[in-house]
Formats: structure tokens, C-alpha cells, sequence
């Protein structure tokens, strides 16, 4: 064994019952680790049910108008691979396939998030169930989304992947990543590693959608690295019931005039505990980061928004912006903005507001006709509108189908 990897089995051993720092504590002994053996042999095979669900996340199961396809079900690669078009300047196959391809790999494993972070970490580094790796060569452009799909079907079951992203210099990507649970299961855990590295002058845009049920517990874990000119845009989305999430990326723009932005949209209702967030560490001179949220509390939902930007060098700006609805006088939102700046010359700023529907809104939507019911989806549906994320056409498109079919669910059950 080589000595890196001895390196992170001993961090890892020695953080297994490390907590983290924010969110609630997960007995991972609850969680079964026998996933069974995958009965399909690819896409088409799937279920019906399966791949509606997968629609509801972005993810196309017919792969149409889509760069490359990674299909994940319980530990078990379904499909992994990229359109003739970009074969040979993106490469899209399993974390571990790439491990055992590449010897160079090591260089990027654990690196952006360290393997000792917390029990999670810890844990999905000794019990690695693959996660996508994905890299784009040099100057190349990929206009066409990319799509995973990280699918639960087992009860019971603990999911630990782990994503790495490479976007070399000058390249550009959009991927959308789609984590489901099949509506049968009760309970599990999906823990999600995701490292990513942009390179001078490479440009990502990440959008993630849940489509969690009541009894599963999320703990994903990112770090993001950036050099010269890089770009990375994350757009967040969660609009069903989940047990508990808790997530705080961070994002390091090590050279000068990186550029980060974290946007998210949560609709939280019965008893979820959903504790998000992003960091921005601003190293390099002239960077900018943006941490964006719109959250809605419904039911007993308790919901955390966190966002930290520090800027470190001259010329560096950073801002933060949390605008909270609270539905229900039983649910939750605290909006935690932190800004530190450790150089005279840069300029960090945030704005935050929590507060409930305005019955003067209500009112006028139901002088026109509109049940007090409508009103408030009206409200709703506009106060979540993914246009902020500032998406591409077809991109923005795909997504809004998304969240219509989702928002629908949770607004008319």
C-alpha cells in the first residue's frame, strides 16, 4: 500500500467517531452496508418508477441533449460514459475505475477535503462505494449539460461516494447532479465527497437537485480549489422533506481574479433539519465570492443558512445575501452571515431577512380570483424562482423542469 493511502486509513480510523461541527449527530451503526447485486445492465433496463424519479432531478434517463451520463444505484454503477462527440476530451467513469487507471490520482484524493473532517468523511474513505470522476481536457468546451444521478433504492442503506472533477486549463462544463431515494425507503444515509479542482482560466457550473424522502440523512462534503481566472458556479436545490442535511462547502481561490458563487433554493417542510451553507476563502488578489439563499420553512422544519466569505488579499470582494419565509409558526430559520477581513483593501458586504408572507400579497391574489391556497403557491413558486441562478438557456430550462415537477409535489400534498 502506498504511502498515501496508509495515511488516510489512519486519519480516517482515528476521526470514526469524530461529530462534526454543525448539524445532528448520525448513528452510522443504524445503516446496513449489503447492497445486493444490480439486476440491470444498463439505462434502459431501469424501472419505470426509477426513471421518472431521476426526471425529477434533472437527469434524463434517454441521455438525450446531454454531454455524458453517470448512473449510480445503491453501490452499483448502472452506466457511466460520454457522447462520441467529446470521447476523448471528457472522461466520465467511476472514482475507483479512475483510481485504478491513474497512479497520479492520489495527487487529488482527500486533498480539498481532508479525510479527518469528521465521522463522515472518515467513514466514506474506509467504505468507498465508487461516486464519478469526471475530467475535461485543456481548452475544451463542453456546452452540452453533463448528468449523474446518485440512486437509493435499498432500505436501510448506507451510500458513500465519492466525486472528483478535474477541469484542466481553459476548459468549461456544466454538469447537474440529481441525488434520489426510491419512495419506498425509509430510512438511510447517502454521504457524498466531492473534490474539485479548476484549473487557470477553467470555468464549471454545478447544480445539484435533492429529491429526498422524510427518513434519510444527507452529509455531503465539498471542497473546491481554484486557480488564475477559474470560475465555479454552484446552484443548490432541495424542495422535499428530508430527515436531515447538513453541508458546508468551501471554496479556496488560491490565484488572483477567481471568481465563486453559491446559490441556493430550499423549501424545508414537516421535521426537517436542513443546515446549508458556503465558505469562501479569497487568497487570491481581485477574487470575488458570492454566497446566495432563498429559503422557505414550512411545517416543523428547522433551517440553518450559513455563509462565510474572508478576504485575505487586495482588491478581493465578497458578498452574502439570505432572504428567508417562514410559513408556519412552528418552523425555523436562521440566517448566519459571517464575513472576516484580514486585508484594508477588501470589500466584503451581506444582507438578511426573515419574515413571514405579507397578507396584503395574499389579499390581492385572492381579490382576483385565487383560493387563499393558490395565493400562497403563487408567492411561493416566485419567491423560489431559479432565474437567480443566472443559468444558461438550456440549462435554466431543464432546471425549471425540475423544480415545477418537484415544487408541485410538495406544494399540492
Amino acid at each position: 500500500m502506498k504511502a498515501w493511502e496508509e495515511e488516510i486509513r489512519e486519519r480516517a480510523l482515528k476521526a470514526l467517531d469524530k461529530k462534526a461541527k454543525y448539524g445532528p449527530d448520525i448513528d452510522l451503526s443504524a445503516f446496513e452496508r449489503k447492497a445486493g447485486e444490480l439486476d440491470v445492465k444498463g439505462i434502459d433496463e431501469l424501472p419505470s418508477d426509477i426513471k421518472e424519479q431521476a426526471l425529477m432531478v434533472g437527469v434524463r434517463p434517454d441521455m438525450r441533449e446531454r454531454a455524458g451520463t453517470y448512473f449510480q444505484l445503491d453501490h452499483s454503477i448502472v452506466f457511466s460514459g460520454v457522447s462520441k462527440h467529446f470521447d476523448g476530451n471528457v472522461e466520465f467513469i467511476s472514482t475507483l475505475e479512475a483510481k485504478k487507471k491513474y497512479d497520479w490520482l492520489d495527487k487529488y484524493l482527500w486533498r480539498a477535503v481532508p479525510v479527518d473532517t469528521d465521522k463522515y468523511t472518515a467513514f466514506a474513505a474506509l467504505e468507498w462505494d465508487h461516486g464519478y470522476f469526471l475530467r475535461v481536457a485543456a481548452g475544451k468546451k463542453v456546452t452540452v449539460p453533463l448528468q449523474s444521478c446518485l440512486y437509493i433504492r435499498r432500505n436501510r442503506l448506507d451510500q458513500n461516494v465519492h466525486n472528483v472533477i478535474l477541469m484542466e486549463p481553459n476548459s468549461e462544463a456544466q454538469i447537474i447532479t440529481g441525488c434520489v431515494v426510491h419512495p419506498n425507503v425509509s430510512r438511510a444515509l447517502h454521504i457524498g465527497i466531492t473534490e474539485i479542482y479548476l484549473m487557470e482560466g477553467a470555468k464549471l457550473t454545478f447544480t445539484m437537485i435533492h429529491n429526498w424522502t422524510e427518513g434519510i440523512d444527507v452529509r455531503p462534503r465539498t471542497g473546491i480549489i481554484l486557480e488564475r481566472n477559474a470560475t465555479f458556479i454552484s446552484n443548490y436545490v432541495c424542495l422535499k422533506p428530508v430527515g436531515s442535511i447538513q453541508t458546508y462547502p468551501e471554496a479556496q481561490c488560491n490565484g488572483d481574479a477567481a471568481t465563486v458563487v453559491f446559490n441556493s433554493i430550499v423549501y424545508g417542510d414537516k421535521k426537517s433539519i436542513i443546515d446549508i451553507g458556503g465558505k469562501v476563502i479569497l487568497h487570491g488578489k481581485g477574487s470575488r465570492g458570492e454566497v446566495r439563499s432563498r429559503v422557505i420553512a414550512a411545517g416543523n422544519a428547522q433551517i440553518y443558512s450559513r455563509g462565510l466569505i474572508i478576504g485575505k488579499e487586495e482588491g478581493t470582494r465578497g458578498h452574502l445575501e439570505c432572504r428567508g419565509l417562514l410559513l408556519s409558526d412552528e418552523a425555523l430559520i436562521h440566517a448566519i452571515p459571517e464575513l472576516k477581513g484580514e486585508n484594508s483593501k477588501t470589500e466584503l458586504s451581506h444582507e438578511a431577512a426573515v419574515g413571514k408572507i405579507a397578507e396584503e400579497a395574499i389579499y390581492y391574489l385572492m381579490a382576483r380570483g385565487f383560493s387563499e391556497e393558490e395565493a400562497v403557491s403563487i408567492i411561493v413558486r416566485g419567491f423560489l424562482d431559479t432565474r437567480i441562478f443566472g443559468l444558461p438557456e438550456i440549462l435554466q430550462r431543464e432546471i425549471d423542469h425540475a423544480v415545477d415537477m418537484v415544487l408541485s409535489y410538495s406544494l399540492e400534498k
